[in-house]
């Protein structure tokens, strides 16, 4: 482990640089509900968010305290195997965006919210992942065998059997915790609501009295029931919320292949966690972009199947297990391996896709 060599104000500059650049990704798509991103504009943030990516890169290859040179190695080999990652998991949102009926001018609020939540998650999971590896090396091989395990996953999924999203375990607490309300309001993720007529008030004047409050929303409250001034009100959650928890709750899901897969390439917890946020980061700008490149991502799964063997097996050769011979697997062969099967995978998909057209 080497974050020792990263001062507490260097870990404190870097969060600074993130919340700045959400702020700028916020303000770029436009506010809230207010704003459809084209594809266009989704195609230069996402460039824009790839190229800070790089001069990050190449901040650490010229200020980086230890081995500057490799750990920009490092830094880019774990973002491509991130950034690859993410991409296939944009599928799965936009399947998801699909099943909640959310509009598109609403997804950008629903997709900011989320990466903020995998920000906060993903940093837990890589410091508490990088403790354990520092005092149990040997579970770097059980990270070995689960990515192996992953990459065959990726040649036997079925997509023609997508996964239904009212039956998340989480979607499903949170249903019966709080009330959620059958139709979408906007950009809202709740409302306020009226809670039903008791029995004391059946048979008497329901007649709705519609007054604004103090934010100037419209409430509608019964006439003659009894209560005080805006009395009764109550809050229910809209399908845009529950979008977010499937969407908070999937990225769990994606964590668990692609950290353990960028400790393949490192276990310095700062380089997993600046290439794995970096990664992250551009999601938002991608995922517009999606629709004008996901034809050109047909054998994207098989190239991912492939990289995510190969770290598997990188690691298990890394670790001194009995009867594994021990292999040290350069960073450099790694990069150049993990980009030339994604390289090789769009180029296939791209020929694929000129066939048929």
């Amino acid at each position: 482990m080497h974050s020792e060599l990263i001062p507490l104000w260097g870990w404190i500059l870097f969060y600074t640089l993130v919340i700045l650049m959400l702020a700028i990704d916020l303000k770029s798509f436009g506010r809230k509900g207010q704003h459809e991103v084209s594809i266009s504009e989704a195609l230069r943030m996402t460039c824009v968010w790839i190229a800070v990516s790089l001069v990050f890169c190449l901040g650490i290859y010229l200020f980086y305290p230890i081995d500057p040179h490799q750990k920009a190695l490092e830094f880019l080999t774990g973002y491509l195997i991130e950034k690859s990652l993410s991409v296939d998991n944009l599928f799965v949102f936009l399947m998801l965006f699909t099943f909640f009926g959310v509009e598109r001018k609403y997804q950008h609020e629903v997709l900011f919210w989320g990466i903020l939540g995998a920000l906060i998650l993903r940093s837990i999971f890589i410091f508490l992942g990088a403790a354990v590896v520092s005092r149990f090396e040997w579970v770097l091989a059980i990270f070995g065998v689960f990515l192996l395990y992953s990459g065959a996953k990726m040649f036997t999924h079925d997509e023609e059997k997508q996964p239904d999203p009212s039956r998340n375990i989480f979607v499903r607490v949170f249903r019966k915790l709080f009330p959620v309300t059958n139709e979408m309001h906007g950009g809202k993720f709740w409302v306020k609501t009226l809670p039903p007529t008791p029995p004391y008030m059946e048979g008497r004047d329901m007649s709705l009295h519609h007054e604004s409050n103090t934010q100037g929303e419209c409430v509608s409250t019964p006439l003659h029931t009894g209560r005080g001034r805006g009395e009764g009100l109550s809050f229910a959650f809209t399908p845009l919320f529950v979008a977010l928890i499937v969407i908070e709750t999937s990225d769990i899901a994606f964590a668990v292949d692609s950290i353990p897969a960028v400790f393949s390439v490192t276990q310095d917890p700062f380089i997993v966690l600046t290439s794995n946020i970096f990664a992250i980061l551009g999601l938002r700008a991608l995922y517009f972009a999606l629709a004008a490149i996901a034809k050109y991502f047909y054998y994207l799964k098989y190239g991912l199947g492939i990289v995510l063997i190969f770290v598997g097996v990188k690691l298990l050769l890394h670790c001194h297990l009995p009867y594994v011979p021990h292999v040290e697997i350069s960073t450099g062969l790694s990069l150049l391996v993990i980009f030339g099967t994604l390289t090789a995978s769009i180029l296939l998909s791209v020929v694929r896709q000129r066939k048929q057209s």
